[in-house]
């Protein structure tokens, strides 16, 4: 290894997958010279998780761990070792009174006839080139891309109403570059194949096979880095802990290289790493008087960033099934329709037989619904988490997930709200990070993580980590950083300007014989549990945010 380059005090804000990468890989490298600190009395940020009052353990969020770097997957077996459950993907669509599996566009054949031929007679036009679009390169934003991909039928009966339901936006306010220009177009023949034969075609893609910790829910995982950096097992802050938890950033005065936290206190810093979302750092955060007008402009860049809040409800339940545990062994699921107000349901308890107070017993189900000023909820911004708790259990009733008289079972009921939940790709995005990205830097501060480089396409967990690692990489040992996609004269497309490794694992996404417990028991390492015949990385990486959109 070449001799470490020296960028100083290192002040790392936010101990979330970024935070904890970007100190886990300094310590690693042997310097010293850091600290991380975060406002809450946690680490793991959006990561993570929760146990309540009744047992059962909640995510914020749907969260599944897959990998695309050998480094994630070496950081994961180094704390983790054997402590997790390896889970083949079970994933359906709830539209039209019934279960139709994921991908939709693949399995339009289990929708009613009519609306099946408008799917189908729909792509057609599209792919021929007779939609209103003529092709997805012309198309100006992400509704146009829709349209011109997937044609009328299934841009109306499910991506964008699914879509608007994730994002809390209309997808005309985004570009489409965030879902990168290898989205593959569809297949006509494999479509129309499917419903004359009626055959299942559930697809590959990179999460189809995908790593839970065996407890604690996935912040589990990263709550390990508190220890790797100095917290005690019980996240007290021994003396040299290099984690300083509870410290609310006020300001940073940009000239004098300070930042003050709301308990009165100071640090100093050579070099700043933030994971605060970027639009309050440099509209709210930010102080200068030597540059005043400067600053000003960047705020005024950067609030234009858009962005959705979400809320997480938990719903624990006594087991109706006559043999205990969770009464189905899907994973999640996708709900495009307005009769709830969730966009996606998780079965947790089948993740690990830990998540419930006892898997024989219980099962829960974690529904995310998003919020906006484009989409308003009962929710009130956090203001009333009972009307969202109701609004879901009426919905989880609608969607059928709950059966009638179900509600006398319901054990545990769980709320998280977070103000920022999805960083939103607007069709103006890229333009203001490239405003912003490139000066902030030039006075040694560095923007990470999924809010603090806003772009959603690599702000997956693994993502952030390594986008932690990659920029100590940078600063140390002067090494590129390939993730974040940035270059300081254009923003390149999307995932197209993301590096990755193959994922570690990859499986069909059909159900396995030894899952009918609904879970998969832990296997050292996950090697003895990888598909059987495949290699580690046989599968290549699709682009992962087809899976938000629902497109496979």
């Amino acid at each position: 290894m070449s001799a470490l380059k020296n960028p100083g005090r290192i002040l790392i804000l936010g101990a979330g997958p970024t935070g904890l990468g970007a100190g886990y890989r300094l310590k690693e490298l042997g310097y010293h010279d850091f600290v991380v600190v975060d406002r809450n009395p946690y680490v793991g940020g959006l990561a993570h998780s929760f146990t309540d009052d009744a047992g059962f353990t909640w995510d914020i969020g749907g969260h599944v761990m897959f990998s695309h770097y050998k480094y994630y997957d070496a950081c994961f077996e180094k704390l983790m070792g054997d402590e997790f459950t390896l889970n083949n993907r079970e994933s359906w669509v709830r539209m039209m009174d019934r279960w139709v599996p994921y991908p939709f566009q693949n399995n339009v054949r289990y929708l009613p006839p009519q609306a099946a031929f408008e799917c189908l007679s729909g792509l057609i036009k599209a792919q021929s080139g007779k939609g209103p679009v003529k092709s997805h390169a012309e198309a100006r934003n992400f509704g146009e891309f829709i349209d011109a991909v997937f044609g009328d039928g299934i841009a109306r009966h499910f991506m964008r109403p699914y879509n608007f339901k994730v994002w809390a936006h209309p997808p005309e306010m985004m570009n489409k570059e965030w879902i990168g220009e290898r989205v593959a177009v569809i297949d006509i023949e494999r479509a129309l194949k499917n419903v004359i034969l009626g055959s299942d075609d559930f697809g590959w893609g990179p999460n189809n096979q995908f790593k839970f910790p065996l407890r604690g829910g996935t912040g589990e995982f990263y709550r390990r880095f508190g220890p790797a950096l100095g917290l005690a097992e019980d996240g007290t802050e021994p003396a040299g802990s290099r984690v300083q938890l509870n410290k609310r950033v006020e300001t940073i005065d940009i000239d004098a290289k300070v930042v003050t936290f709301a308990d009165g206190s100071t640090q100093r810093y050579d070099t700043l790493v933030s994971t605060m979302p970027l639009d309050i750092l440099c509209g709210t955060v930010l102080r200068s008087e030597r540059e005043p007008g400067e600053l000003a402009r960047i705020a005024h860049a950067a609030a234009g960033l858009r962005h959705s809040a979400g809320y997480m409800v938990g719903i624990g339940l006594k087991s109706r099934t006559p043999g205990g545990g969770t009464p189905d062994t899907k994973s999640w699921m996708y709900f495009p329709e307005d009769n709830c107000p969730f966009y996606r349901v998780t079965y947790l308890s089948n993740y690990s037989p830990n998540m419930t107070p006892d898997r024989e017993h219980y099962y829960s189900l974690l529904c995310e619904t998003s919020e906006s000023s484009e989409k308003p909820t009962a929710g009130q911004a956090g203001r009333n988490p009972d009307a969202i708790i109701e609004e879901t259990i009426t919905g989880l009733e609608n969607a059928g997930l709950l059966e009638p008289g179900e509600r006398a079972n319901i054990v545990s009921k769980w709320c998280h709200y977070a103000d920022y939940s999805y960083p939103t790709p607007t069709v103006d995005r890229d333009a203001i990070l490239t405003t912003v990205i490139p000066w902030l830097e030039g006075r040694s501060i560095y923007s990470r993580g999924r809010f603090g480089m806003w772009k959603y396409e690599v702000a997956n967990t693994d993502h952030t980590l390594m986008q932690g690692v990659e920029l100590v990489n940078r600063l140390l040992l002067g090494e590129p950083e390939t993730t974040i996609g940035m270059v300081y004269t254009v923003t390149e497309h999307g995932r197209e300007a993301a590096v990755h490794e193959r994922p570690s694992h990859a499986g069909s996404g059909e159900k396995r014989i030894e899952r009918t417990a609904g879970y998969t028991e832990p296997r050292p390492s996950g090697r003895a549990n990888a598909v059987e015949g495949a290699e580690a990385g046989d599968i290549k990486a699709g682009p992962i945010s087809r899976e938000e959109i629902g497109a496979g």
